[in-house]
């Protein structure tokens, strides 16, 4: 009889946590101890994956983290292979974050979204939509609690395909311009970009700028674009305003796959990107401490 009690119990026990689970995915919010972050533990030196199961989950592409000035509102890109690119989003709302959803920046004008990234006052959006080839930055800007209807972004960043697009402190915006296969920015000429430049990286893509403009985290093939797997890597500017070139994060952020789609938190403690370390070839987010640029930096001052 004993032993029937305590199989029944077991099974209760496991059902109500499998029940638990299933709340978890289908409820509209759920708690969390910790009200930033997702309530992770704090990453050190040492890459880890980011929320596993609720940002990064299993079967899927995961890439393009930004979060809102304040912390309470987090976008990534997703979607599984055969899908066309969505961007996701979750908010803080009372110490409790929504259940990741698909943002729909475009109210269905574009069949793809990627690449979100807010910029540092919070008032606008920037993000990569297309259909087909047309591939296009485009822009929101805040209205109460969501954003407005997106528009193509007019400016000359968009006479050709261009992606991962990224707003420094003083409006700047720097992207890929796939077209030309090389990194460019567009000052801000009040509130517009009416001219474009090569930003003078000397290889790589997917750059995220700096709020200072002080330094540029890109993803590129070891050393150059001939070896097989990308890496994080980080481009400091010169006094003469030149950058140097792409320098390897190292093995604290680096592996055997693939490291791309860099960004930096906006409270500056953190670099998030994605390796493509999943069965298959997907990607998970991964986050690490970003006092590993800041201890790049004083190794190559030690040298000089």
């Amino acid at each position: 009889m004993k032993g029937t009690k305590f199989l029944l119990l077991t099974v209760i026990i496991s059902l109500n946590t499998v029940f638990a689970q299933e709340t978890i995915k289908s409820d509209s919010i759920f708690s969390i101890k910790n009200d930033k972050y997702f309530g992770q533990n704090p990453p050190g030196m040492i890459a880890k994956i980011f929320a596993p199961g609720i940002v990064s989950v299993n079967g899927r592409y995961e890439y393009g983290v930004s979060f809102s000035p304040n912390l309470e509102e987090i976008y990534f890109t997703a979607h599984r292979k055969g899908e066309s690119a969505s961007v996701y989003f979750s908010k803080l709302t009372d110490k409790k974050w929504t259940i990741p959803k698909k943002a729909n920046l475009t109210k269905g004008g574009k069949r793809a979204e990627m690449e979100a990234f807010v910029n540092l006052s919070g008032n606008k959006i920037y993000f990569t939509a297309y259909d087909s080839r047309d591939v296009k930055i485009w822009c929101a800007t805040r209205s109460e609690n969501w954003w407005s209807n997106a528009i193509e972004l007019d400016s000359p960043i968009n006479d050709d395909i261009v992606f991962y697009s990224n707003e420094a402190k003083n409006g700047d915006i720097y992207y890929k311009n796939v077209s030309k296969g090389k990194m460019y920015y567009a000052p801000n000429k009040n509130g517009k970009f009416p001219e474009i430049h090569e930003a003078g990286i000397e290889y790589g893509s997917h750059g995220f700028i700096a709020p200072s403009q002080d330094f540029m985290l890109i993803d590129a093939r070891k050393d150059n674009d001939k070896t097989k797997d990308k890496d994080i890597h980080v481009c400091l500017k010169k006094k003469d305003g030149a950058w140097t070139k792409p320098i390897n994060l190292g093995t604290g952020v680096n592996s055997k796959f693939n490291e791309t789609c860099p960004s930096i938190t906006p409270d500056g403690k953190y670099l998030f990107f994605s390796r493509y370390d999943e069965k298959g070839g997907l990607p998970n987010i991964y986050w690490v401490s970003a006092n590993i640029i800041d201890k790049l930096k004083e190794n190559i001052i030690e040298k000089k």
